[in-house]
């Protein structure tokens, strides 16, 4: 006898309908094989079924199965598909008779019968919508993140031995209700905030700049200047996340398998902080079967590259594809994949391998064939794609024993950002942007106009500080971000003139 459950397979970010077909054959020896490209998860899920039908009370047929997991040229992997396996024999031994044909089963199984987490099922909940069926059976640990798509029925299942109950009429599984947006929302509590940065008011300007335009910055500082302080408060002034990133982002973390279990949506920007040791593939992604990489999981918010020049070359280089286009693409022979990496670039960085050589109170011990090697860490592509390059010099010594803070709160500075996120919002609607940083060339053209006067200073700067074609409309985009900042329709003199104030004014800053 044979019987059809629908199972899903995650692909990129999306979810694709895998069809779990069971065939329980009258004559044969006692055996069971799954076939469809399977990977050693799904192949061990053979002993993971058969014990957890014999400690439920259920019996095993002792029968000749054969699984497929159509269609049968996607790589499977993973534990989600124990329980439509576990279903599928049932149905098609005759112990239980349902109609699934409308029904999304997925769920790892424990050894006594009990469904476990899974990844990667807010993907598929998406799916199941798409594909027009009206119910989701997930692993109870699942359900609130199921739970916020509408238009889709989520029944949590605790045991094999409940959905047995559920689909024979013995006990009903109660639905999860949905969960919206708006009443997951909450007031995000930090740490951190602005007001406790003693003094580094350009290293903060610069950071409302790059806040309110989604640009990439670059400081540069003796140690103990407040660089990774300065790095940590940045969220706190990014504007919350509208419904659609809070989806994108918890997408990226659910197949990832870092979206915390009793958490249904990613609400905060991300801010994700990799050590310098970590490899090409942990910052941008990959592996034999393509996973996303930091750069991804720092999508709409905040990747901070602490010691810059102290991450591999090649690591470094591995981010100019994404800085520019927004997403990463990776090849592999099992397939291609696509992650989005919009994020805004943080990097920090000493000015030479002792961190003193701009110093005014130590003396630098390194050589100048140190320090020149170690500024050629960085190369000056990766820098050029970098829009604000900022010093931050050593705190002065009046405002760090100030008994009472000086600058503003997190609050104010973000309240002007979104005010200026809401222009660029209006100005973009007609396109798919958010921010004025993924402006591509031509939309420069078209929503940067700049008058003879700002034309005429930035000539003056592409001739004197050497300028690139792409530093040039970096500088035009910040200006643009910095009129929106000042709630001016028109980029003026003294919003190019800020602008190209951040440009570097040496090859390394």
């Amino acid at each position: 006898m044979l019987a059809k459950i629908t199972s899903a397979a995650t692909a990129g970010l999306a979810a694709v309908p895998i069809e779990v077909e069971v065939d329980v054959a009258s004559r044969g020896l006692p055996s069971l094989s799954i076939v469809g490209l399977p990977d050693k998860a799904v192949e061990e899920a053979k002993e993971r079924v058969r014990a957890a039908l014999h400690n439920s009370g259920i019996d095993f047929p002792p029968r000749r199965i054969t699984i497929n997991l159509a269609p049968a040229d996607i790589p499977k992997e993973g534990p989600a598909y124990d329980l439509p396996i576990a279903l599928g024999i049932l149905l098609a031994s005759g112990t239980i008779e349902a109609d699934l044909a409308n029904s999304l089963f997925v769920g790892e199984l424990s050894l006594d019968g009990t469904v476990r987490y899974v990844h990667g099922v807010l993907p598929m909940a998406i799916m199941a919508r798409e594909e027009k069926l009206t119910s989701c059976f997930v692993p109870i640990a699942n359900a609130s993140e199921a739970a916020v798509v509408s238009g889709i029925t989520v029944l949590p299942v605790a045991s094999i031995k409940q959905l047995i109950n559920h689909l024979t009429g013995v006990a009903t599984i109660e639905e999860q209700s949905h969960r919206r947006f708006e009443d997951l929302k909450q007031q995000i509590q930090s740490d951190f905030d602005m007001v406790d940065v003693h003094g580094q008011e350009t290293a903060k300007r610069a950071l409302e700049i790059a806040a309110a335009g989604g640009h990439n910055m670059f400081m540069r500082g003796v140690p103990g200047s407040g660089k990774t302080m300065l790095a940590r408060t940045f969220p706190t002034i990014l504007p919350d996340l509208t419904e659609e990133e809070a989806f994108e982002v918890s997408k990226i973390y659910s197949i990832s398998g870092q979206l915390p279990i009793d958490q249904a949506l990613i609400l905060e920007r991300p801010f994700r902080s990799p050590h310098h040791t970590t490899s090409r593939v942990g910052l941008i992604g990959g592996g034999s079967q393509p996973k996303p990489g930091e750069i991804s999981l720092a999508h709409r918010g905040v990747l901070f590259l602490d010691e810059f020049p102290e991450f591999p070359r090649h690591v470094l280089e591995g981010l100019r594809q994404p800085i520019e286009d927004g997403v990463v693409s990776i090849s592999r022979a099992a397939g291609s994949m696509q992650y989005p990496s919009k994020f805004c670039l943080i990097a920090a960085a000493n000015p030479c391998p002792c961190g003193y050589y701009t110093s005014k109170k130590r003396a630098c011990i390194c050589s100048a064939g140190d320090i020149n090697r170690y500024q050629k860490k960085v190369s000056g592509p990766i820098l050029d794609r970098i829009d604000l390059h900022v010093e931050v010099p050593e705190v002065e010594v009046d405002k760090l024993t100030a008994k009472k803070a000086t600058g503003e709160v997190s609050v104010t500075i973000k309240e002007r950002v979104e005010r200026a996120r809401r222009q660029q919002r209006q100005r973009l609607k007609k396109t798919r942007l958010l921010t004025n940083a993924e402006m591509s060339t031509k939309q420069v053209k078209i929503f940067c106009q700049v008058d003879d006067v700002c034309r005429k200073l930035l000539t003056q700067a592409v001739e004197k500080l050497g300028l690139s074609a792409r530093s040039y409309f970096k500088t035009i985009k910040v200006a643009r971000t910095i009129a929106d900042l000042a709630g001016e329709k028109e980029i003026s003199l003294n919003h190019v003139a800020e602008a190209l104030s951040y440009r570097p004014s040496s090859v390394f800053g």
